[in-house]
C-alpha cells in the first residue's frame, strides 16, 4: 500500500491509503492536514497504518511542528493512533468537544487533550477552524466537524463516504455514489435531529467537502448535502 498526498485546497493536505480488500473495489482511509503556522491534523488513522502515514505527512511538516491532532469521532480509523502521533510530535495536543474529552479522551490520550467548545474557533496562524459539534451525525455521541474558514473547506468526517479508489478531489456528483456505500455498511445514525444538523453545515455554504474515506467534493457543497438530510429524513421515515 501507499499514501498518496493532494492539496485539495489552498494549504490543505489529503493523505489517502487505498485498502483494496475492503468491500469489492477497495476503500480509502484519508487524513487531512491543514497547513500553517500551527499545523492541525484531522484524523489520526489505524495504528497499523501509522508508519506508512506519519512518513507521508512528514514529507510535508515536519512533525516536531505539528500543533493539532483533531478526528471527527472516537473510532480507530480516525483516532487510533492518537499516542503514536503525540509520541512522534511533542508538541502536539488533542483537539476534541468536550463531551468526548470528558467520556473518553481524558483517560486514553497520554496528553491532556484540549476541550472544545461548539463554534470554538482556534486560530492557527494563516488558517482557522471552527468546531462544530454534531452528535451521532453520522454516528458517534461526540461527532463533530471542523471548519476551515480562509479556505471554505469543511473536514466532515464519515459524511459522504464512497468505496473505491476514485480521484482526491472531484466536482462530480458523488451523491449516488454516497448512498450506496450508506446502504452498503449502513453507518448512519437516524436521529430526529440528523437532517437538521447537516443541513446547518449546508448553510456554511463550504467550497469543499474533505471527505475520510473517498473523493473530497468541491462541486455545490451546500446542494449536497441539502440532499443528503433529505435522503436521511427519508430513511428515518422509511424505518420508522
Amino acid at each position: 500500500m501507499q499514501t498518496r498526498i493532494d492539496e485539495i485546497a489552498d494549504g490543505i493536505y489529503r493523505f489517502s491509503t487505498h485498502v483494496p480488500d475492503i468491500g469489492p473495489t477497495g476503500f480509502t482511509f484519508n487524513q487531512f492536514l491543514v497547513d500553517a503556522d500551527e499545523p492541525l491534523l484531522f484524523h489520526t488513522g489505524l495504528r497499523a497504518l501509522f508508519p506508512l502515514v506519519s512518513d507521508t505527512v512528514g514529507s510535508v511538516v515536519a512533525l516536531d511542528k505539528l500543533r493539532w491532532i483533531t478526528f471527527g469521532h472516537l473510532e480507530a480509523d480516525e483516532s487510533g493512533s492518537m499516542n503514536e502521533w503525540l509520541a512522534a510530535a511533542p508538541n502536539s495536543q488533542v483537539a476534541h468537544p468536550f463531551m468526548g474529552c470528558m467520556v473518553s479522551i481524558n483517560d486514553l490520550a497520554d496528553r491532556e487533550p484540549r476541550p472544545l467548545g461548539q463554534n470554538e474557533v482556534i486560530d492557527l496562524g494563516g488558517k482557522q477552524v471552527r468546531n462544530i459539534d454534531t452528535p451521532h451525525v453520522p454516528h458517534g455521541w461526540d461527532a463533530h466537524v471542523l471548519y476551515e474558514e480562509t479556505t471554505a473547506t469543511l473536514l466532515c468526517g464519515d459524511l459522504l463516504s464512497q468505496i473505491g479508489n476514485g480521484p482526491p478531489v472531484t466536482s462530480d456528483d458523488i451523491f449516488e455514489a454516497a448512498m450506496q456505500t450508506e446502504d452498503m455498511f449502513q453507518p448512519t445514525c437516524f436521529t430526529p435531529n440528523t437532517a437538521q444538523t447537516i443541513r446547518a453545515l449546508a448553510e456554511l455554504r463550504p467550497a469543499t467537502l474533505a471527505i475520510m474515506h473517498g473523493s473530497s467534493y468541491n462541486g455545490d457543497c451546500g446542494k449536497i448535502l441539502l440532499e443528503l438530510a433529505e435522503d436521511c429524513e427519508r430513511r428515518r421515515s422509511a424505518s420508522a
